[in-house]
Order: structure tokens, then sequence, then C-alpha cells
């Protein structure tokens, strides 16, 4: 579970979770952290976890996540998110950066996947 335990992933976590707090306890932060930050660190944290937990069921810190997996992944969040939720409730807004930042965090993730995780 060296995932798990990695500093970036860690990072990442508690930086999404200041934002939650902060918009909670409504402090002035700017707006792009409150609209972007989140939808960034996404896909990093959720393939993260992901891989963590193919590899412990695996048993084998040697693998990855493909780029088709970290795509359909990354599809499916922004479909789900972006176009469906929207629909269905009225405290999800469409937003393309947000898609954008989707693929932008799940690049990233898959680049840096073998050297961080």
């Amino acid at each position: 579970m060296k995932i798990i335990k990695n500093p970036l992933l860690i990072a990442f976590c508690f930086i999404a979770l200041f934002i939650y707090v902060a918009s909670r306890l409504a402090l002035p932060l700017p707006s792009w952290i409150y609209f972007y930050v989140n939808d960034f660190l996404c896909m990093p944290m959720v393939l993260s976890i992901s891989l963590a937990a193919l590899r412990f069921i695996k048993k084998t810190d040697a693998i990855y996540v493909p780029l088709s997996i970290v795509l359909v992944l990354t599809t499916y969040y922004a479909i789900y998110f972006e176009w469906l939720m929207p629909k269905l409730h009225p405290r999800y807004t469409k937003d393309v950066i947000d898609v954008s930042l989707y693929f932008l965090g799940a690049f990233l993730f898959f680049k840096f996947q073998k050297r961080f995780f």
C-alpha cells in the first residue's frame, strides 16, 4: 500500500479537503480555487486509489494503469459530472473547463504514475 502513503497523494487529498472545508466555512479564497482546483485533482486521486486497490488485489507493485483505462474512466467522470448530474441536480453545473481539467489531471497521472506511484 505504498500508493496510499505517497506524499503526493496525501497532499492532493489535504488540498481537496481544505478547499471543501473552506467553501463550507465561506472562507475568502479566489473563485478559481473553489471552481477548478478540485476538478484538476479529482482524476489523479481517483486513479491513484484505483491503482492502489488493483495492486493490493493482485499483490504486485508492477501493475500500472494503461492509457485506455485512464481515458475511459476520465470520460466516464466527465459525462457523469458535467452532463448527467447537471440535468438531475441543481447543485451541479456544466462546465467545459472542468472536463479539460479532468483530462489534464488524468494525463499528468498517466505520465507520472511510474515515477511517483
